[in-house]
């Protein structure tokens, strides 16, 4: 079952330094674009993140400093990675929680504005999860019947995750080929910033899922609390949450 577009899809996997969102880099991108019309293309990079690869992160996906000592850091490549990217939804493999964050951090780390107003996301880990519970690799050989070649390489991986969620649309009657539709089936959870830091509570208003303010307003600490705008800001929490953080001080500010 092919994908029923109004608007282009960009899957995409990163092979990264660690798995910190706020402190890691990329060192494999891989994209993978579908337009509604049916066209397709495809682009990969090794990346220099300018920082040291961990060994344990060479086993897993077997990118050393060696390998990337010449090739362009993100910096370099950002304006490239979003101007495919910037009229499309997003799908990949524990993207939701990972990749789309780590990416998004890494663009406006780059001084790129990045955020997710005007698209949605499809984390096909999740219909998976949710399905069968399962891996990637194992995902692979259930839906498609075959073994995942290269696993740990950001374009086998991204190319996996795209023959998969096709295949799940042709395996499951009740999900809907339909990327609002996907969207809303593999979020875990209303969370306004992409890290979980800032959530939605029942009457749609932001609260802190952390801390010492766990489940108090956005606003009403910021009211209380002056400082504490300034702390995170101050703090090591990802770039895209104080963002976030940023537009409802400023949002309050206006309405005062």
């Amino acid at each position: 079952m092919e994908l029923k577009l109004i608007r282009p899809i960009c899957f995409f996997d990163l092979e990264t330094t660690g798995i910190d969102v706020a402190r890691d880099r990329i060192v494999e991108i891989s994209i993978f674009k579908i337009y509604p019309n049916g066209t397709k293309e495809s682009k990969t990079w090794l990346v220099n993140p300018t920082i040291p690869i961990p060994p344990q992160s060479t086993a897993v996906h077997g990118i050393s400093d060696e390998k990337v000592a010449n090739e362009p850091t993100f910096d370099a490549l950002a304006s490239q990675v979003h101007n495919i990217i910037k009229d499309s939804d997003l799908a990949g493999f524990n993207s939701d929680r990972f990749d789309i964050p780590l990416l998004a951090e890494e663009l406006l780390r780059a001084g790129v504005d990045f955020d997710m107003k005007n698209r949605v996301s499809v984390d096909v880990q999740t219909i998976f999860h949710k399905m069968e519970e399962r891996t990637l690799s194992a995902a692979f050989k259930f839906y498609c019947g075959q073994s995942l070649e290269n696993a740990h390489s950001a374009e086998a991986d991204t190319m996996a995750t795209y023959e998969i969620l096709k295949s799940q649309l042709d395996r499951y009657e009740n999900l809907e080929n339909d990327m609002k539709s996907l969207s809303e089936f593999t979020t875990r959870k209303k969370s306004v910033d992409f890290a979980g830091f800032i959530a939605m509570n029942t009457e749609g208003k932001e609260i802190f899922t952390f801390g010492k303010h766990k489940g108090a307003l956005v606003e009403d600490i910021f009211d209380k609390e002056p400082g504490y705008f300034g702390w995170i800001q101050n703090a090591d929490f990802p770039l895209y949450t104080k963002k976030v953080l940023t537009a409802i001080k400023l949002r309050k500010l206006n309405t005062k």
